[in-house]
């Protein structure tokens, strides 16, 4: 007697009925309250980016990054150009609606439509984006696409040690899924890294949570919030715990 026979059938995963692979992002704008996704233009975005960038003088937010800093303006150049004609990772600007000014950078990267999984990252934020409304309506416009275009998982990972992005994938709704050891070897050193997910059964709540937060009314004439965005605690509660 057949081992499967004997002790019954082996469990599968759940069904996915009629599925078919999801379509690639495309280089389109993406219009918000606060920011404004464009794909990325070296003509349009790299002086910008460059002069909102060197606001970081000390280079702090290079520390995780593959590249950087960059203190020439040819060589920054470069990059941009290198980077606009990728199709995956796939990057785009981030551009300030107050002030029309490319203030970061963003990407889907390991994109996997026969999956339906897709990753964010590249995240290149001057210090003109940092802990601003445009941040967080940058990273709502991007996962918000991935989920209109069907795909079933959004990935964030980042080094282990970089404490600020452990934190925003948190407070962004993503799920801490573990630690891979000794993953990549980056800049001459070590990258644990920390992997974290959405998934699309959980978008819908997170998507009405951004919505409310992002609203102009939540926030006053100096655009401070009224209330905080609640994204990691409803993404908790849809989560079993283990």
């Amino acid at each position: 007697m057949r081992n499967d026979e004997r002790f019954g059938p082996l469990p599968v995963g759940t069904a996915v009925p009629d599925w078919t692979p999801r379509p690639h992002p495309p280089r389109t704008a993406i219009e918000g309250h606060w920011a404004r996704i464009e794909p990325l233009d070296p003509a349009l975005h790299a002086d910008s980016l460059f002069d909102a960038n060197s606001l970081d003088t000390a280079g702090r937010m290079w520390t995780y990054l593959f590249t950087g800093p960059y203190t020439d303006r040819a060589e920054y150049r470069h990059w941009v150009e290198d980077r606009s004609s990728s199709r995956d990772p796939l990057f785009y600007a981030i551009v300030d609606r107050r002030s029309k000014r490319a203030v970061g950078v963003g990407s889907y990267l390991r994109i996997e439509p026969a999956h339906g999984v897709i990753e964010v990252g590249h995240l290149a934020f001057s210090p003109l984006l940092q802990r601003t409304a445009a941040a967080t309506d940058a990273m709502y416009l991007m996962m918000r696409q991935a989920f209109a275009l069907g795909f079933r998982r959004y990935e964030w990972k980042c080094d282990s040690m970089n404490a600020a992005s452990r934190r925003a994938a948190l407070r962004l709704g993503f799920g801490f899924e573990g630690i891979f050891r000794q993953a990549i070897v980056y800049k001459g050193r070590n990258r644990d890294t920390a992997w974290y997910s959405i998934i699309d059964r959980e978008w819908p709540a997170l998507d009405a949570e951004f919505q409310r937060w992002l609203d102009p009314s939540n926030f006053d004439a100096s655009g401070r919030q009224k209330s905080p965005l609640a994204a990691g605690a409803i993404a908790a509660l849809q989560r079993p715990l283990t």
